[in-house]
């Protein structure tokens, strides 16, 4: 038999030989990561988890924005931390809760506030930091706080601690509080681009950057009302945490430029002579000062501490609790109001309808917390949710509302079917109102492209929803319609949440925002206090006494979902990839431009079915 005759050719047998190499390298390759995912696992599984020194201090060292809820889901957040990208953002319950925790635990001496990455956050969350480091300073225990540079957010927190240390080359900065924003009308002019606005209400302000090149005066009057309140109660509560009048504190920001000029430009010495801060440190000297108050680590010759994440891992805060038995139930709504399922961050129309009928159905649960910190949006998306609430009062479930720092039209709309309206005396709410825009630019395609729109249909309406061409009068007819029969129907919800006559509602309404101290007075809001005053409000309802168990009501994670958001943090906390980004500058150019379209981004992305929106764009910048 002639072997060599039947062996296959040379080259077949060099390609199956290459394909057995490549192949044993990728199984070998997949069984490494296989084998490196599964070490991973049972490293974060079998980890011991930080341990809190005794005698240390509490590091509080918030980045970005104060928030209720953090945006997208942990995953997604994990990946940016991972990729160097991470949210700015500080979820305020775990800044409240890591302050509660520490005040009864013998092991946290102090608590320090390291407020260089704190870029902004609503009156009413400062407010609920405010009373959470009063009670722990009652305990007896020293709050420090230390920054390079305080601006306003941050230097509020720092008045309530009991040294304020600031770099020598820092400043204070405190602007007030104001409300600007772009207006496009000379733009749209120019371009020959018609914004077709209907509304019902003249405080409905915001529509106007279409329609104007600054406020009317109706908004001008309504924002410095309702301004004027965050800044007097601003005001009152730094001096309070400075043992200072208010009128001493507004002196120092009305003659700031005088007395940095009277400092030689040291603006950090003219903070510190006027009282504003109490010591002049670098940072080895706030170093320096730690240690003397909770001693030195032997090993890496800093002071005994603990950060924040770590103190809630170390004591199982890192998860919401959710305890046996009965409890309240908390949920909340935080950031536009939009149709469909959205992510943490934006409030859905299923989204949130589905976590109020999970709390209604839950037996459980005897009362219902809505949490609204939002400007609003669809209406569509705002009567869902209004709609799960009402049947869950008609269900025997009390249902109490806590306003955060804002909720304004859409937001209000949600909050009408309650027993009870809580508020911060700064929350900006009210904003009763609808309106719609189309915008239409068939003139400057014919100006500047000769472009022209013609054509046929079969009724009047065929082609009238194109922007490229003019707006058909019709239309804008039956559009105004539907916006005044969204008003009433607004108006109609209030008046019976609030047992208002149409036209007492209409008064006080027609699209002027309120602070939470003249909404009581008007009666859009029965009570002034947070969350933990309607909780505890909630749960004299239900009959669960003045310290109810709460149970946060949220979107489940499916173990999966748990699991690859534990790989993510795990990887993003060894990767070098994990340092935080560079804090966002807001007086760039870039950040400029990226405030200015922030707002356009905001509207496009409304997408009520009926185009009617019940939204308030009622940010305020300080």
């Amino acid at each position: 038999m002639n072997i060599e005759a039947n062996r296959p050719p040379l080259a077949v047998r060099v390609l199956r030989g290459l394909w057995r190499t490549v192949d044993g390298a990728r199984r070998l390759t997949v069984n490494l990561l296989f084998v490196l995912v599964v070490a991973l696992v049972a490293a974060l599984l079998l980890e011991r988890g930080p341990r809190v020194p005794n005698k240390a201090a509490l590091v509080l060292a918030p980045v970005g924005t104060l928030v209720e809820q953090l945006s997208g889901d942990p995953g997604d957040r994990a990946w940016g931390r991972l990729t160097g990208e991470p949210v700015r953002e500080t979820l305020v319950r775990d800044l409240v809760a890591g302050i509660r925790a520490a005040q009864d635990d013998e092991r946290i001496a102090v608590l320090l506030l390291d407020l260089d990455e704190l870029s902004g956050a609503g009156l009413s969350k400062l407010r609920d930091l405010r009373t959470a480091l009063q009670e722990f300073r009652a305990s007896g225990k020293k709050v420090i706080a230390a920054a390079d540079g305080y601006e306003q957010a941050a230097y509020y927190l720092a008045a309530q601690s009991d040294e304020i240390h600031l770099s020598p080359q820092g400043f204070v900065l405190i602007p007030g509080f104001g409300r600007f924003r772009p207006y496009y009308k000379e733009g749209l002019d120019r371009a020959e681009i018609d914004v077709h606005v209907f509304r019902v209400g003249e405080y409905k302000s915001a529509v106007e950057p279409y329609l104007r090149d600054g406020p009317s005066p109706e908004a001008r009057e309504a924002d410095l009302e309702v301004l004027g309140d965050l800044w007097r109660a601003w005001l009152e509560d730094v001096g309070a945490g400075r043992g200072r009048s208010p009128d001493e504190i507004a002196a120092w920001v009305a003659g700031m430029d005088e007395r940095v000029a009277a400092a030689g430009g040291d603006a950090a010495r003219a903070a510190l002579d006027a009282g504003l801060v109490d010591r002049l440190s670098n940072r080895d000297e706030v170093r320096a000062r730690l240690i003397e108050l909770v001693g030195e680590d032997v090993e890496s010759h800093d002071f005994h501490r603990i950060a924040l994440a770590d103190y809630l891992e170390a004591e199982d805060l890192t998860e919401p609790p959710s305890p046996r038995g009965d409890a309240v139930g908390v949920v909340l709504a935080r950031g536009t109001i939009l149709d469909g399922a959205q992510p943490s961050g934006k409030v859905g129309g299923d989204t949130t309808s589905a976590l109020v009928r999970r709390a209604r159905e839950d037996d459980s649960v005897k009362a219902i917390v809505l949490r609204v910190d939002s400007p609003g949006g669809s209406a569509f998306a705002s009567e869902l949710i209004r709609r799960e609430l009402a049947l869950a009062r008609a269900a025997g479930k009390p249902v109490v509302v806590s306003m955060g720092s804002v909720a304004a039209s859409g937001g209000y709309w949600i909050s009408t079917a309650s027993d009870e309206i809580w508020a911060d005396a700064t929350t900006i709410t009210g904003s009763i109102g609808i309106f719609g825009m189309i915008p239409t630019f068939d003139k400057p395609l014919a100006r500047y492209l000769g472009v022209h729109v013609e054509g046929t249909g079969t009724t009047w309406l065929s082609g009238a929803l194109r922007v490229d061409r003019a707006l058909e009068p019709r239309l804008g007819g039956m559009v105004q319609d539907l916006i005044d029969r969204g008003y009433e129907e607004f108006l109609a919800r209030v008046g019976e949440a609030r047992k208002m006559t149409r036209d007492e509602v209409d008064a006080i309404a027609r699209g002027r925002v309120w602070s939470g101290a003249d909404a009581k007075g008007i009666g859009l809001v029965d009570e002034l206090g947070g969350l933990d005053a309607a909780i505890a409000a909630a749960g004299r309802r239900a009959r669960l006494g003045e310290r109810p168990r709460v149970r946060w009501i949220e979107k489940e994670r499916t173990w999966k979902e748990r699991l690859a958001g534990r790989l993510l943090e795990g990887a993003a906390a060894l990767a070098p990839g994990a340092v935080a980004a560079a804090p966002h500058d807001p007086f760039s150019t870039a950040g400029r431009l990226r405030a200015a379209l922030a707002e356009l981004e905001a509207l496009a992305e409304l997408d009520d079915p009926r185009g009617l929106l019940a939204h308030c764009f009622c940010e305020v910048d300080g």
